[in-house]
């Protein structure tokens, strides 16, 4: 197999020939044929992520073919298609994996951080923690379901019954989340980067029904509004724009520090929740729907060997929508 192998914060990427592998108990070998490039790669690749594992594949929107089986999986097939998600393992025995609530496990695994992900033309994942993905649809634009449209889910279902919505940041999982919104009647609020029109224009394409800067005020307050961007700074500034009983979901894995804001921001029972992971539930949720809603997801192919030109696109807005490796 080969693989683009980070061994140190701030990599680059190292291309590597490796063994082939062969998977354990409850495990599965996939031959990865997609695998998006997450904004969550980039906080690996910088060390923003608490207890780093080096050397490490990252990637963690894989969408592959079993071609080896491990013993104790009995509901997949050599050759079906899975998509392979951020969450990896739980340990199935903390309080958290009791109640239902395994996105907050105390001894999890992530693919692509603390065990090897797919930016690789094979990886090793447990079995149940497989999707299986059916027939329908292209590899390469199913993959940035596998997180951007799972974590998309979980904030959009956080953020409750609202029917006016605003969307910070229009990567890979705002303009995931915008379709899913609209077609549940919810109106949508497209919030960018200050002067992009580029992508303010992308969003209205998709249904948005205002679009402007994060610096701007929208026609009117929101019933509430997610967070995918990762500039801290933009807490407050939501806070802003809600109405009383307003609700902030703040949907990345790392944010910057947010500043001070008056108490006048939160009161009238605003409030403001954080997006944890995601579980098993919420992929076949969200995975049964797709189809339905009529996702189309906007990407951008690479080959494998360019998966540090990916990571660079991504951190400088390159592209609208999201970056896929396709090995």
């Amino acid at each position: 197999m080969q693989a683009m192998v980070l061994n140190k914060i701030g990599g680059p990427l190292q291309w590597t020939e490796l063994p082939d592998r062969q998977p354990g108990p409850c495990q599965i070998r996939v031959r990865v044929t997609a695998c998006g490039v997450c904004r969550t790669d980039l906080h690996v690749l910088d060390g923003e992520l608490p207890d780093p594992h080096f050397p490490i594949i990252p990637g963690h929107e894989i969408v592959g073919r079993i071609d080896a089986i491990g013993t104790g999986v009995p509901e997949l097939e050599i050759g079906e298609r899975v998509g392979i998600p951020w969450l990896g393992h739980t340990c199935g025995v903390c309080s958290y994996c009791i109640e239902h609530r395994e996105n907050l496990c105390d001894h999890p695994l992530f693919t692509g951080f603390t065990r090897d992900g797919g930016f690789a033309t094979a990886t090793i994942a447990d079995a149940r923690f497989a999707f299986p993905l059916g027939e329908v649809g292209d590899d390469a634009a199913l993959a940035p379901l596998l997180c951007a449209g799972l974590i998309g889910w979980r904030s959009l279902v956080m953020a409750g019954e609202s029917k006016t919505l605003g969307v910070y940041g229009f990567g890979a999982a705002g303009h995931i989340v915008a379709q899913v919104a609209k077609w549940q009647g919810r109106s949508v609020f497209a919030f960018t980067r200050p002067g992009d029109l580029a992508t303010q224009a992308f969003a209205r394409s998709l249904g948005a029904v205002w679009a402007g800067g994060s610096d701007e005020a929208p026609p009117e307050l929101l019933d509430a509004a997610i967070i995918y961007a990762v500039d801290g700074a933009l807490v407050p500034a939501a806070l802003k724009v809600l109405r009383k009983g307003g609700r902030l979901v703040c949907a990345g894995i790392h944010m910057s520090d947010i500043p001070r804001f008056p108490y006048a921001s939160l009161w009238e029972e605003r409030e403001i929740v954080s997006v944890a992971n995601l579980t098993r539930q919420d992929g076949l949720d969200f995975l049964k729907l797709a189809p339905e809603i009529g996702i189309v997801t906007k990407t951008t192919p690479y080959a494998l060997k360019d998966a540090n030109q990916a990571l660079a696109d991504l951190r400088a807005g390159r592209f609208e929508g999201a970056a896929v490796l396709v090995p």
